[in-house]
Formats: structure tokens, C-alpha cells, sequence
């Protein structure tokens, strides 16, 4: 074979290894796929309902579609719903998913873990639990809020209407806190308002997956705060005054001692007043805001200590005190036991144009 057939040979096979590496034909053009921006979930007598929230242009802005399907999973009511639709359904596009608090209350252990390993759906999504039927409530906000596709997501964007005393969770957290021994997490609620609003109801506590207490929109400020969110633009109201939180910080100090783990925590907390009531001082300003606060923090970790749920992520300072063999126990045994020590330091930085006596 001479040097001119074996250069055209291998010209031809090269060109067909091209062919072959270079095709899109397993790809969908953009305009054959539905993004769905929200999902929905709910789970009664072990068949899911999936609601999906998926945005269509429109000339005159943006329409919103809600399909719903049923099916023995998740995976086959997705598909019922691309089935019947003239584009085929990408879920890795979700900006949000909202559980039925009754399946919440059964364990989300199984989908969870399905969501992190077929990786369908990006790990950052939002999570959050809706207290009302999964069905009626994405109808409620078609029928009475502002036709946007980004409606429900912009309740967590911190950019728009999230707020320092909504708990923020995404699908990476919850996943981590199910196969964690020393770190639960906490989920906001949320429910149908009235005038076309969204009410946050508060937070709850989920052990393993599972949701088996609820915590307040006043105490899922101070879980926020203790995990490094700043409790900023917060409104505080006590008898005196009412006070702008402007920032927040929290120390902790933890020791083991006689099989018993010891915590301390100060929560420095900066504000400024906006509104007070009657004769009053700055000094009586932050012994009823200390107070209150104080009494909220012990609140909560009652719960947690009742419920052996450990949202706030204690175990973690305690991870190198305790036998690695004995971490499993840490809700059961050691959490009920520990003995929690909070004091709150009260800042006036502005005392606005009310001048304190």
C-alpha cells in the first residue's frame, strides 16, 4: 500500500471518529425542554403527588403553568407530566421544592437521598414545608399573586422578601443532617395568607429527616443567628421600646466534664431604638431585650433537648471530646444531659431621635 492510499485512509477514519465524538443527537434544543421553576410534593398511602410551577413565555410577560401528576414515585409522576406535554421536563433548573407537611411528618429520607444521587436536581435547591395541600395551594398562587415565575422563590431570595427570621435550607442540608450523628436541621413553613400573601409560619425541626417539632418565626431568628446569619433589619418589641436589630454575632465555649458536656454562649446583639414607650432608660431598654431574648433561646433548646433534635449543630464542638464510638449516641444520651449557659450583650448604637434618659 502506497503513501498515498494509507494518508487517505486515515483521513477517512479520523473524519468518523469525528462524526462519531462530535454529535448532539441525544441533546434537546432548548425550545423542546420545560424548566419547571418549583416543585411540589405530597405522599398519601405511599403514591406521590408532584405539582410542577413552570414559567412559558408569553408577549405580554410570562404565563405560569401548574401540572399535576400522580405516580408509585417521583420519577414516574415526572414523567406522566413530560408525557402529556409537547416538551420534554428538566428538573435541574429548580430554584425551589415545597413538601406537604404531612409527608414532611412520614420522613424524607428516601427522596432526599434520590434527589443527591441521580442528580437530577441541583443540591442548592431551596427547601421548604407548606401547611396547607400541596394541590391547592400552587392554584392559590396562580389565582392571587403576581404572575412572575419567580414568585415563591423570591419569599427566600435575600435579595427580595427573605427576612432575618426565616430559616433558609437547601437539599444539601437536609441530606447532610439525615446521615449526620451530631447535626439536625431546621426547614421553614410556610402557608396561604390572606390578600394573595404568603404567611411564614415558622420552622421545623427535623430529626433524621424527619419533622417532629415546630419552632416560631421569633426562634428560627435566633438558629439563624447561631449559624452565622445576622439577624439585621429585625424588629424587636418589648414593653419599653421597640429596637432595630443593626447586627448580630454569637461565642461559644464549650467543655466535657464528668460524662457531661458544658456550653456557653454570648450573643452580642447591636441596635437601635425606634420607638419607646413612657419614661424610660437605655439600661432598662437592654434588661427587658436581654431578658427576652434569653428566655426564646432557653425555649428553644428545650425542644431540642425533648425532641433530640440538634438543628442548632451543638455536636460539633463536642465532636473531638467524646469517643468517636459514642457519637451515635450524642442526641440520646448526651444532648438531654448538656448543660447550656446563654447570656445576651446588648449594644445601643443609635438611640434615634428619642433622646434616653
Amino acid at each position: 500500500m502506497n503513501r498515498s492510499v494509507k494518508r487517505a485512509l486515515g483521513l477517512a477514519i479520523s473524519a468518523g471518529m469525528v462524526l462519531l465524538l462530535c454529535g448532539c443527537w441525544d441533546n434537546r434544543d432548548i425550545n423542546h425542554r420545560s424548566l419547571p421553576i418549583g416543585m411540589g410534593l405530597a405522599l398519601h398511602k405511599g403514591i406521590y403527588e408532584v405539582v410542577l410551577q413552570i414559567p412559558e413565555p408569553a408577549r405580554s410577560g410570562v404565563n405560569i403553568r401548574i401540572l399535576k401528576q400522580k405516580g408509585e414515585t417521583i420519577s414516574q409522576a415526572v414523567d406522566k407530566i413530560s408525557e402529556r406535554m409537547e416538551s420534554s421536563v428538566d428538573l435541574l433548573h429548580l430554584k425551589f421544592i415545597l413538601i406537604e407537611k404531612g409527608y414532611a411528618e412520614q420522613g424524607l429520607k428516601d427522596s432526599i437521598s434520590s434527589f443527591m444521587r441521580s442528580k437530577d436536581i441541583s443540591p442548592k435547591v431551596i427547601i421548604s414545608i407548606c401547611d396547607d395541600k400541596i394541590g391547592p395551594f400552587f392554584d392559590y398562587v396562580q389565582r392571587s399573586m403576581n404572575p412572575t415565575s419567580t414568585t415563591l422563590y423570591d419569599c427566600f431570595e435575600k435579595n427580595a422578601g427573605w427576612n432575618p427570621q426565616m430559616a433558609l435550607t437547601r437539599i444539601w442540608e437536609v441530606y447532610r443532617s439525615i446521615y449526620s450523628y451530631t447535626r439536625d436541621v431546621a426547614v421553614p413553613i410556610i402557608k396561604t395568607g390572606r390578600s394573595g400573601t404568603i404567611d411564614y409560619v415558622g420552622s421545623a425541626i427535623m430529626r433524621n429527616g424527619k419533622m417532629v417539632d415546630q419552632i416560631t418565626p421569633d426562634e428560627s431568628l435566633l438558629f439563624n443567628a447561631f449559624n452565622g446569619e445576622s439577624a439585621q433589619g429585625k424588629i424587636e418589641v418589648t414593653d419599653k421600646a421597640s429596637v432595630l436589630i443593626l447586627g448580630s454575632s454569637m461565642n461559644h465555649r464549650s467543655s466535657f466534664s464528668n460524662n457531661t458536656p458544658y456550653l456557653d454562649i454570648q450573643m452580642t446583639i447591636k441596635v437601635s431604638v425606634v420607638e419607646t414607650r413612657g419614661t424610660v432608660t437605655s439600661q432598662i431598654i437592654k434588661q427587658e431585650l436581654n431578658a427576652a431574648l434569653t428566655k426564646r433561646f432557653n425555649h428553644l433548646f428545650h425542644k431540642m433537648q425533648t425532641r433530640e433534635a440538634d438543628i442548632l449543630g451543638i455536636g460539633q464542638y463536642f465532636r473531638t471530646k467524646i469517643p468517636r464510638s459514642h457519637l451515635s449516641h450524642w442526641r440520646s444520651e448526651y444532648l438531654p444531659r448538656l448543660q447550656l449557659h446563654f447570656r445576651v450583650n446588648t449594644i445601643i448604637q443609635n438611640e434615634g431621635k428619642t433622646k434616653l434618659a
